[in-house]
């Protein structure tokens, strides 16, 4: 990360490889020659600190880039597996918490995400036959810290875009709890077979919302492991500027064909966005409770004053303006067909 500068970033969201997970073997092992020997000789717990070594170096680095106030997100998953004759949980969240730690990261209250993608019927061990068998990790972490204290938002023009950034009340009830169980394990459809054996990709939504939920638009987000940066195009459905980092070349055709498609897929999450806050209003409206307030740019009801300026911008187009850079054009806010249904039928009634 050595381009970027001091205190540069606002966000970081990211996903490293997952220590002792097999799929990343040998991304570890071109960094650090030593684990793939420790591997072998079966002293697993001395390769799983070797990789964290390696990661360690990048959190170094995060805690450098972020700002005062800044946040870091990390994804990451515990691992289990055989080494030799010994079955171990190897506690990757665990052991980044205490490298951001010890690098001047506050640690906050993590999110744990159900990942719906194992077989429910799938077990490790000796089955039905007590005390020889192991529960299986259906779930993941995203770990977040601060750097320093809470972020200040000083001049009249930061206080209003963070009014603009706002998310809806509903929003915050779901995204802000420790459990998210409605996230889906992104299947990874790349054209390179090869490409996708070495791509653990979140799904689009994960990125998406810790980028509305720590961030303001306008900010600048970085993914140190972007993968086929899906942070990228999450920080662009969000209006956010972003930084992605990637020791991997063979990445960049998924990349640039995902760019092709992502204004489209982009549109269609800022249009559910609204669609579900139209439907909280029309529940909470038939069941007799009233939202007092009003969004100015869309005229629906909203349950806070806080909401009243929130604003989603949809993408025009993506723009490829280098070999690895890409700009964005965004169109004004716009009514969704539902509500403008909704209003001419108001209307008749009326």
């Amino acid at each position: 990360m050595e381009p970027l500068g001091d205190q540069s970033i606002d966000l970081v969201v990211t996903s490293p490889p997952y220590p002792m997970i097999e799929m990343w073997d040998g991304v570890f092992s071109s960094l650090d020659g030593n684990i793939g020997s420790r591997i072998e000789e079966g002293r697993g717990w001395e390769a799983y600190e070797l990789m964290h070594a390696v990661l360690d170096r990048v959190w170094q680095e995060v805690c450098r880039v972020l700002r005062p106030g800044g946040f870091a997100c990390i994804n990451i998953g515990d691992a289990v597996r055989k080494i030799g004759d010994s079955f171990f949980l190897y506690p990757n969240h665990a052991r980044i918490i205490q490298s951001c730690i010890q690098n001047g990261l506050s640690p906050l209250p993590a999110v744990i995400w159900r990942k719906q993608t194992n077989a429910p019927n799938k077990f490790m061990g000796s089955g039905m036959l007590p005390a020889g068998a192991y529960v299986t990790l259906e779930h993941e972490y995203v770990l977040i810290f601060r750097k320093g204290e809470k972020r200040e938002f000083l001049t009249p023009q930061q206080r209003a875009n963070r009014h603009h950034s706002a998310i809806f009340w509903e929003e915050r009830n779901q995204w802000f709890s420790d459990v998210w169980f409605d996230l889906k394990g992104a299947r990874q459809q790349l054209v390179d077979e090869k490409v996708r054996k070495r791509s653990g990709a979140y799904p689009f939504e994960l990125p998406y919302r810790l980028i509305n939920m720590y961030s303001v638009m306008g900010d600048t987000v970085l993914d140190p492991f972007a993968g086929i940066c899906t942070t990228m195009f999450a920080a662009m459905a969000a209006c956010r500027n972003s930084i992605m980092m990637e020791i991997e070349p063979d990445f960049l055709p998924a990349v640039k064909e995902k760019a092709g498609i992502a204004a489209n897929f982009a549109n269609k999450v800022i249009d559910g966005r609204i669609r579900r806050h139209l439907d909280f209003v029309e529940e909470r409206e038939s069941s007799g409770k009233a939202l007092k307030h009003t969004n100015e740019n869309y005229g629906f009801p909203v349950m806070t004053r806080q909401e009243t300026l929130l604003t989603i911008y949809p993408i025009k187009r993506i723009r490829s303006s280098e070999k690895t850079c890409f700009g964005v054009d965004y169109s004004q806010p716009a009514v969704p067909k539902t509500l403008v249904q909704r209003s001419l039928f108001e209307k008749e009634d009326g």
